[in-house]
């Protein structure tokens, strides 16, 4: 018989022993520590197969075609990817930007100005690349001093508090990087962490991925008198049920606010609410509050932080893109009480390690400017809330003219608009069986309309997608030549309505 039939024959052989050896090498660990026999037992298994292997090969010398099916046969069988991973590689972001060029529509649904920073950013970042030679090598790796001191300086005065620039700030790679070092330092296997729904869309993947158990809490709409606009600040926590989530398993709680996608600025009694139920239950709070000096029609913000006994127990966490309108530049960070922060600390040297110092020192530049003009209306962070208000107006009034139904929000860059009337009319799109209504009208809408939202339904947890599954998120921080492109569009729909 030739080398090559001898390699064949073997390989049948060998299929029945590859799902062995694929049940051995999936094995959990974990459960081998839980019973050692079961770890002897895994050994005793391989040395015996592995021999009967061996002595296959020996008597069939099948030559260099064997040694090939038997490496595959036993490399296909290892996992590739972590099981952190397992059910979170879905990302609807990709989904919806490549539907979007694909038809070359209006995109109102990712979150991002399509305008330039304000020019004193932009001169800081220039000021940052032409001058000063050593910005181009590595800084300290929490922070570049200049900004982890402005950051200390400016919020010190917000949150009321005495923050030391080299013990209670961490910059990182964005807000997002914030967010991940976060749940990576604090969250432990089998740890509940609360998550308000609707929710940034990363807040459930990153518990996972530190071990950790979600769980969800909603905001419930309050109903509205016919003909009248929803608002994001009749959508609110029920007291009961939010203190019905809290188990001596709980770890932490994750607040938003203002809130994406809802665009929902929370309450002092709201935050007096979660802080008084944290502090019973010691629990720790992880703010995200990327947009708030995006806050319209004279309402507040307000940071947890700043509240008797919170500062203890919060991590804040901020954003230079969301700040100066310069989402590309990745520069995020932390703030909070040593306790919390050295762990932080330990993730992002071990991490990260180091941030652009760069763009560091860009921002350090543009917030030691905002201090200066801080409340005067000559403060970028006046005007920009100013500006975006009259934007997210114009957008309302216009998307309202083909029956969507905006929920006007209090602050952030979006708005949800309830699609219910198209629901009841449109009921069959095409798309999967189980797909939310939601995502079935978007792709439509980009395919026919030529406008890009984002279905809220990819904001909430698997078990509540059906119940909000008619409304859709708008981004309305855009140039105006964007939403002159949107009318147009909206105009054609209009006229197909008429028609």
């Amino acid at each position: 018989m030739q080398p090559g039939k001898h390699a064949e024959e073997l390989c049948v052989r060998l299929k029945p022993w590859a799902r062995v050896f694929r049940s051995l090498l999936l094995c959990p660990w974990r459960r081998s520590r839980q019973c050692p026999e079961a770890l002897g037992g895994m050994f005793r298994n391989s040395a015996a197969i592995s021999l009967h292997l061996v002595g296959s090969l020996q008597r069939k010398k099948a030559g260099a075609s064997l040694s090939r099916c038997l490496h595959q046969t036993l490399t296909m069988a290892k996992r590739l990817h972590a099981r952190r991973l397992d059910g979170i590689d879905h990302n609807p972001w990709v989904e919806f930007t490549k539907l979007a060029s694909e038809y070359d529509a209006v995109n109102l649904g990712q979150g991002f100005p399509d305008f330039p920073p304000p020019d004193f950013a932009v001169e800081a970042f220039q000021h940052a690349v032409s001058g000063d030679f050593m910005l181009n090598q590595y800084t300290r790796a929490f922070g570049y001093p200049p900004l982890t001191k402005i950051l200390a300086s400016f919020f010190g005065k917000l949150l009321g508090q005495e923050i030391d620039p080299l013990k209670n700030v961490l910059v990182t790679v964005g807000a997002y990087g914030a967010l991940f070092t976060a749940f990576q330092a604090l969250v432990d296997e089998g740890d509940e962490v609360i998550i308000i729904e609707p929710f940034f869309d990363c807040y459930e993947p990153m518990t996972l991925m530190a071990g950790g158990c979600p769980v969800f809490v909603p905001l419930k709409p309050t109903p509205t008198r016919d003909g009248e606009l929803d608002s994001s600040s009749n959508w609110q926590l029920d007291p009961t049920e939010l203190a019905s989530k809290f188990t001596s398993r709980t770890k932490a709680l994750v607040l938003n606010t203002p809130n994406n996608p809802l665009g929902k600025v929370f309450s002092k009694a709201e935050l007096e609410l979660i802080a008084r139920l944290c502090q019973q239950h010691d629990v720790l709070c992880i703010t995200d509050e990327v947009y708030q000096w995006l806050v319209f029609d004279g309402h507040q913000h307000i940071s947890i932080a700043s509240l008797p006994g919170m500062w203890e127990r919060t991590l804040t966490i901020g954003s230079a893109g969301k700040t100066f309108s310069a989402t590309g530049w990745k520069v995020g960070w932390v703030l909070g009480p040593e306790r919390l922060m050295k762990h932080l600390y330990t993730v992002h040297q071990n991490s990260i390690y180091h941030c652009p110092t760069q763009a560091q020192a860009a921002v350090a530049e543009s917030l030691e400017r905002e201090q200066l003009h801080f409340g005067q209306p000559s403060s970028y962070f006046v005007q920009l809330p100013q500006a975006m208000q009259r934007s997210r107006d114009h957008m309302v009034r216009s998307v309202q003219s083909v029956g969507l139904r905006p929920v006007i929000p209090q602050g952030s860059y979006f708005f949800v608009a309830d699609i219910s009337d198209f629901k009841s009319k449109m009921p069959d799109l095409p798309g999967a069986a189980n797909e939310p209504y939601d995502r079935r009208f978007v792709k439509w809408m980009i395919k026919n309309k030529g406008l890009v939202a984002i279905p809220v339904s990819v904001f909430y947890s698997v078990p509540q997608q059906k119940h909000f599954d008619h409304y859709v998120r708008f981004c309305f921080v855009k140039d105006e030549s964007t939403l002159q492109a949107m009318d147009k569009k909206l105009q054609e729909w209009k006229d197909e309505l008429g028609a």
